[in-house]
């Protein structure tokens, strides 16, 4: 069972006190917002518990550390300014993604260059096993040959083209694909490179509404129901908040050029150029 999240409460309610020292929900909110994207799922989840206790460590260390006078020793305070820098610095790059003016044509322009990392379809399949493929044959069925197959898969077609049978009907019936079958085929959407290649170039090269005829993968024959294609309109937050960080880094290119930094050459060796290729080898005479 997934774990029983507590109920919302007031950002000013403590939640963790260690001592005379408080951290309010709010608090505990934004600590965790800090956290990378791998962490964070699991402390809002099943880790939220285990988190709070490893914080609650992490204060009691730092309290004792004061009373060591920790907090005045030159090793602390060159640590406590790189990570000061770390934290505003990671809050000003966001802000400066946020900040970025990004005008129509520019996401447009964008998109059309990056189609592929966006472009999204939605799509149904009816798979017809054959011989050879690494999905195991359903109990009681036989094993059909690739010729079996593909006359299979095209009287699947033929029955719903003809409009005797409708596509999700079928599916849930014929389809040997276990996952899909039994919602009528429905594969959601999908972008690139998430399907086999036959699949895929067959999918984004349909018209909403369409029927292929059998497309053959490893897996055996597909009848493929192309059922929406993303637009553009669609699709344009994805493209701009792909942009975002981008515009950033050219913020901040912009910065270091404003700014000046001066690196010591001698302590700050320049790293080696990479080796050059090997010439390849000349054919062999025939």
């Amino acid at each position: 069972m997934p774990p029983t999240l507590p109920p919302p409460v007031p950002a000013d309610k403590v939640v963790i006190a260690v001592g005379d020292q408080k951290i309010t929900a709010g608090q505990f909110d934004q600590i965790v917002a800090g956290l990378g994207p791998q962490y964070q799922n699991s402390v809002r989840g099943a880790g939220r518990r285990q988190f709070a206790d490893r914080l609650a460590q992490v204060l009691i260390l730092a309290q004792e550390a004061k009373r060591r006078k920790l907090d005045e020793s030159p090793s602390y305070q060159t640590q406590i300014l790189f990570q000061n820098a770390n934290v505003l610095a990671a809050l000003a790059y966001d802000q400066l993604g946020k900040d970025a003016k990004i005008d129509d044509a520019d996401v447009r322009k964008y998109y059309d260059e990056h189609k592929k990392d966006f472009e999204q379809v939605r799509a149904r399949h009816i798979l017809i096993r054959m011989q050879g493929s690494p999905l195991p044959v359903k109990p009681g069925q036989k094993d059909l040959t690739e010729a079996e197959a593909l006359a299979k898969a095209q009287d699947v077609r033929k029955r719903i083209v003809e409009g005797h049978e409708e596509f999700e009907a079928v599916a849930r019936v014929e389809s040997d694909d276990n996952g899909s079958g039994a919602n009528g085929g429905d594969l959601g959407f999908f972008h690139h490179n998430q399907m086999v290649p036959p699949f895929e170039e067959a999918a984004f090269a349909m018209k909403a509404g369409e029927i292929s005829q059998p497309v053959k993968t490893q897996f055996g024959y597909h009848v493929i129901k192309l059922e929406a294609v993303k637009t553009y309109d669609e699709l344009k937050p994805e493209v701009e908040k792909r942009m975002r960080p981008e515009m950033a880094q050219k913020a901040l290119t912009e910065l270091e050029k404003k700014t000046g930094v001066t690196l010591d050459s001698d302590y700050f060796p320049a790293p080696p150029a990479p080796p050059a290729a090997a010439p390849s080898a000349p054919p062999a005479a025939k």
